[in-house]
C-alpha cells in the first residue's frame, strides 16, 4: 500500500513573519555585522561621527520599514546604511581627515544636499506610482539596466573586498600573509556554513554570524584583534546630532552637487527591490504561501528611500541606500523578516548610545570583514545575473547586449581602475571635482542608450512590436 511522504517544511521567514525573540535578536545582530563595515567606512571617509551615523541610519531603517508596512500592508525588507555614491560630492565640501569628524558647521551645509536627494527620490517615486508602476519604470530602467547595475555594484566592489583581505589601505600594503589566512578561513567558513547547514534548522540561518565568529577567534592568535579598543568609551554616550543649514552661501551649490547623486541610488534601489522580490516569491512558493510580488511597489520603494534620506539629512547622518550586502545575507539565510530588520535597526541605534557595544563591534578585524565581503559582494553581482535570467533578458539581442556590456565596462572598469572609482572626465569639474562616479555614470549611459532605442526603434522591433 502506497503512503504519502510529507515534504519537510522549508525553513525561512517571509517579510510578515516574526521569529521568536531570541532568534530575532541573533538574526538582527547578524544584519548589523553585515552592514557595519561599509556604514562606518562611509562615515570615516566623509567626516561624519560614527556614533551618529549608526544611530540615525538605524532609526532611518526602522522608519522606512514602518512606512512600508503602512503603505502596502507588509514590509519591504531592506536595510538602509550609508551610500558610497555621495563620497566625492561630500568630501569636496567637508575636506575631512580620515577618521576625524569634520566641522559640524560644514556637516550642516552638506545635510541640505541629503534632503535634496530625499526630495528627488520622493518625486521620482511619486511619478512612477502615478504613471503605471513597473511598466512605466521598465521603459526607463528595464531589467537589463537594473540587473547590469546590480552586477556592476557587486563585482565593482571586488577590489575593496580584496584590499580588506590583504591589508591594503590607501593603496599601501600594510598587512601580511596572516591577513590572507584569516580572511580565507572566514570565507571558507561562510561557504561551509551557507552550503552545509541548509536544512539543519535555525542554525542554518546564521552562516555569516558564525563565519564572523570563526574568523574573529582565528584572528586572535595572529594578533589582529585590537583589544585595546575595548573599554575606551563610556557605558552611555550621546551621539552628536547636527541639523541642516539652509542659510549658507554654499547651500545651493551643495543642493545641486550632492542632490544630483540620487541618480546613482535610484537604479541601485530598484535593482535591489527586484532582487529581493524575486527571492521572497521563490521562498513563498517553496512554502506553499501566497507570493507577495513586492516588485509592484517600485514607486513606493523610491518614496521610502527618499524618506530615509530625509531622516539622515535632518539629524546629521550620511545619505543612505538600501544595502546589497544585507540583501545577500537575506538570500543566503532565507530570512526576509521585517521585524528582524527593525530589530537590526534598533541594535544599530543602541550602538550609537552604548559605548562598550560599539567598542566590541569595532574590534572585528578588517581581514574578517574582507573574507565576508568577498562572499557578500559576489552574491550581489550574482543576484544581478539572477534578475536578468528571471526577467528573461535576451542577451543574444544586440540592443540588450550593448546596453548591458556598456554598463559593466564603465561601471566595473571605472570602479576598479581609477582612484576612488571616479572616471577622469574633465567636464563639470565643479560638480564632480574628483571625476565622474563610474557606477552612476555607467547606469546613466545605459539609461540613455535604452531611451534612444525607445525613441528610434531597432528594425526588429519595428517589424515585430512584440519582440
Amino acid at each position: 500500500m502506497a503512503t504519502d511522504v510529507q515534504k519537510p517544511a522549508v525553513l525561512g521567514y517571509l517579510p510578515q513573519d516574526t521569529p521568536p525573540i531570541g532568534r530575532m535578536i541573533l538574526l538582527g545582530f547578524q544584519h548589523v555585522i553585515t552592514m557595519f563595515p561599509a556604514t562606518v567606512l562611509c562615515a570615516l571617509l566623509m567626516g561624519f561621527p560614527v556614533s551618529t551615523v549608526l544611530t540615525v541610519t538605524g532609526f532611518g531603517t526602522v522608519v522606512a520599514l514602518i512606512a512600508s508596512k503602512l503603505a502596502i500592508g507588509n514590509y519591504i525588507p531592506l536595510y538602509y546604511g550609508s551610500s558610497f555614491s555621495y563620497i566625492a560630492a561630500v568630501t569636496a565640501i567637508t575636506k575631512p581627515t580620515f577618521g576625524v569628524p569634520a566641522d559640524p558647521a560644514l556637516l550642516s551645509i552638506v545635510q541640505t544636499g541629503f534632503i535634496a536627494t530625499g526630495t528627488i527620490n520622493v518625486i521620482v517615486g511619486l511619478i512612477i506610482r502615478l504613471s503605471g508602476g513597473k511598466e512605466a519604470l521598465d521603459k526607463v530602467l528595464p531589467p537589463v539596466v537594473t540587473g547590469s547595475v546590480a552586477c556592476t555594484i557587486g563585482i565593482g566592489l571586488g577590489k575593496a573586498a580584496l584590499d580588506m583581505s590583504s591589508g591594503v589601505a590607501g593603496g599601501i600594503l600594510t598587512g601580511d600573509m596572516t591577513w590572507w589566512t584569516v580572511s580565507l578561513i572566514t570565507l571558507l567558513s561562510a561557504f561551509i556554513f551557507s552550503v552545509y547547514l541548509q536544512g539543519k534548522g535555525f542554525i542554518g540561518m546564521l552562516p555569516i554570524l558564525l563565519a564572523a565568529i570563526v574568523g574573529y577567534i582565528v584572528a586572535i592568535p595572529f594578533d589582529l584583534v585590537n583589544f585595546s579598543l575595548l573599554g575606551q568609551s563610556a557605558l552611555f554616550r550621546a551621539p552628536q546630532f547636527t541639523f541642516p543649514n539652509f542659510a549658507s552661501d554654499l547651500t545651493l551649490t551643495v543642493i545641486f552637487g550632492v542632490g544630483v547623486m540620487a541618480i546613482a541610488t535610484i537604479p541601485e534601489s530598484t535593482a535591489h527591490l527586484y532582487q529581493i522580490s524575486l527571492y521572497v516569491d521563490h521562498l513563498a512558493e517553496e512554502q506553499g504561501r501566497e507570493k507577495l510580488r513586492l516588485n509592484r511597489y517600485i514607486g513606493i520603494n523610491l518614496m521610502i528611500d527618499g524618506l530615509n534620506d530625509l531622516v539622515n539629512g535632518i539629524f546629521g547622518s550620511t545619505a543612505g541606500t538600501n544595502y546589497g550586502e544585507n540583501n545577500s545575507l537575506m538570500v543566503i539565510t532565507r530570512n526576509y523578516s521585517g521585524p528582524v530588520l527593525i530589530t537590526a535597526g534598533l541594535i544599530s541605534v543602541l550602538l550609537g548610545f552604548i559605548g562598550p557595544l560599539a567598542d566590541l563591534v569595532s574590534t572585528i578585524p578588517t581581514a574578517v570583514s574582507g573574507g565576508l565581503s568577498i562572499y557578500l559582494f559576489g552574491v550581489i553581482g550574482m543576484q544581478g545575473i539572477a534578475l536578468m535570467l528571471a526577467e528573461k533578458v535576451n542577451l543574444f539581442d544586440p540592443k540588450q547586449l550593448a546596453i548591458g556590456a556598456t554598463i559593466l565596462i564603465i561601471g566595473i572598469g571605472g570602479n576598479i581602475g581609477y582612484e576612488g572609482g571616479f572616471l577622469p572626465i574633465p567636464i563639470l569639474k565643479g560638480l564632480f571635482p574628483f571625476g565622474w562616479p563610474s557606477i552612476a555614470t555607467g547606469a546613466v549611459v545605459g539609461i540613455i542608450l535604452n531611451l534612444i532605442t525607445n525613441v528610434w526603434k531597432p528594425p526588429v522591433e519595428r517589424l515585430n512590436p512584440n519582440v
